[in-house]
């Protein structure tokens, strides 16, 4: 009895053995078959999803206050909306009795989620819905806020008309309440998830007639539609400081005027007619005082990779403070249009602070220029002191920037060269745009004339600066 309880227990422990390794197993099996089917469908139909993502989305808005209420208009394409389901029939034909909902539903979802207003610095409730329709591609009726009005609170599409859903638009009149119809109103639109470019449209109807019309691409960030001097002074200092850390051409300019002249005052006088120069077209260009034609943008990209090369070529050869600011002078005034090109389409939000705006982003860039020498000139002290002698290492860097300059120059010349030029027409408008330009070129060259002896003083007085190089 005892052998046989004995060798039954060893039976017992590898049964009750399988008892317990049988569950691991089906869980490892069911675990592959899972992640096999995760791996065949969920993976596909999340691929498939995000291609159903639109590429180009252009939203039409009108935006009007109106005594107690502020009335917004959307135009946005169906297909931007891409988590409801619109009732549909036959192929694909939206199913026009039963789609109101729907368009509400997706109103609500993807434009009033998504869109901030405030009256002065009070954020604006959720606003209520007066109407929602679906329209035609072809329809042409936001071409002005009262057709937009009749439009949307006009009759619908007939219900048996064969519409595809992602051949429609659809039409929202928002309401939000507001305190006056005089208020400072903003505007923050998060658009941009509605497609992969999102280009949005909006038109601005204050009490005054006056419309003013916006456009921006993606998120353009809180948007005042009346920005006060102080608002559009700030916002363009911080786009001016930048853009001049964003764009690397400005700093290798830099940089090449930094490298022989490491101390205060020569740079002072440099960076000082770089400003001036680029102040000057670049207000000009605000003024559209400059080339309008399509080959303008790339010949002033091509020289402003000249001057880099020239800056950089200069070095290696031997810079003399005398002539280097001068220079500078005629590269800025190259530069100085560049900086119009980037403003372009930001000058929609200076309201009516023109100039107020074209000061202020100058002033960013200067102040993006002052961090960038705090920066440079250090390092480079450093550099010339425990690194490599001075001269070696002017070289060998304005060698670096030459080499990437002259790459620039060669493909930069290359777009250029795929405008055909032509010679503008002898008109009136031409003649007083060429008399502007010489009367401000003669102003130029008066105080050229007249800050000249001040600087060659500053530069061969005892008190002056050793020029850098040989």
């Amino acid at each position: 009895m005892t052998k046989e309880k004995g060798s039954q227990k060893p039976e017992a422990r590898s049964q009750n053995g399988e008892g317990c390794t049988s569950p691991v197993w089906f869980g490892f099996l069911f675990w592959l078959l899972a992640s096999g089917f995760w791996l065949l469908f969920l993976i596909p139909l999340t691929v498939a999803h995000a291609h159903d993502i639109p590429n180009d989305i252009t939203v039409q808005t009108f935006l009007k206050p109106d005594g107690p209420r502020l009335h917004f208009l959307v135009r946005v394409p169906l297909k931007a909306m891409r988590d409801v389901e619109f009732p549909k029939r036959g192929p694909g034909y939206l199913d026009l009795p039963r789609v109101d909902e729907y368009l509400r539903d997706a109103a609500v979802q993807w434009i009033a989620n998504f869109t901030e207003i405030d009256e002065g610095d009070a954020r604006l409730p959720k606003p209520t819905i007066a109407d929602a329709r679906v329209s035609l591609e072809s329809d042409r009726s936001f071409a002005s806020y009262e057709a937009a009005v009749a439009h949307v609170i006009g009759p619908r599409l007939p219900d048996n008309i064969d519409l595809y859903w992602d051949q429609a638009m659809l039409d929202v009149l928002f309401e939000y309440p507001i305190q006056s119809d005089r208020s400072d109103f903003s505007i923050h639109p998060g658009f941009e998830r509605l497609g992969l470019r999102v280009v949005t449209v909006l038109r601005f109807m204050p009490p005054g007639g006056v419309v003013r019309a916006f456009e921006f691409a993606g998120d353009p960030g809180l948007v005042r539609l009346d920005p006060r001097w102080h608002q559009a002074a700030l916002r363009f200092v911080e786009m001016g400081f930048f853009h001049i850390l964003d764009g690397i051409d400005h700093l290798l300019f830099l940089f090449c005027l930094v490298i022989p002249f490491r101390r205060f005052r020569p740079l002072v006088a440099i960076v000082t007619s770089f400003t001036i120069a680029h102040s000057i077209t670049l207000i000009a260009s605000a003024f559209n005082l400059g080339p309008d034609a399509l080959w303008f943008p790339p010949l002033i990209e091509t020289l402003i990779a000249v001057s880099i090369l020239y800056m950089a070529l200069e070095n290696i050869v031997g810079s003399k403070f005398g002539r280097r600011w001068v220079i500078t002078f005629g590269f800025g005034l190259v530069h100085g249009f560049g900086f119009s090109f980037a403003l372009r389409q930001t000058l929609q939000f200076a309201g009516s602070h023109l100039l107020t705006s074209l000061l202020s982003f100058n002033l960013g860039v200067e102040l993006g220029q002052l961090l960038i020498l705090i920066l440079f000139i250090p390092a480079l002290e450093i550099l010339f002191r425990f690194a490599v002698a001075e001269r070696i290492g002017t070289i060998i860097l304005s060698a670096i920037v030459a080499h990437t300059a002259w790459h620039w120059m060669t493909d930069r010349f290359d777009r250029l060269r795929q405008f055909q030029f032509a010679w503008p027409a002898l008109t009136a408008t031409l003649m007083l745009s060429v008399v502007r330009w010489l009367m401000g070129a003669v102003i130029i060259a008066g105080l050229l004339w007249l800050v000249w002896p001040r600087i060659a003083a500053m530069s061969w007085s005892k008190r002056g600066i050793a020029t850098k190089g040989t």
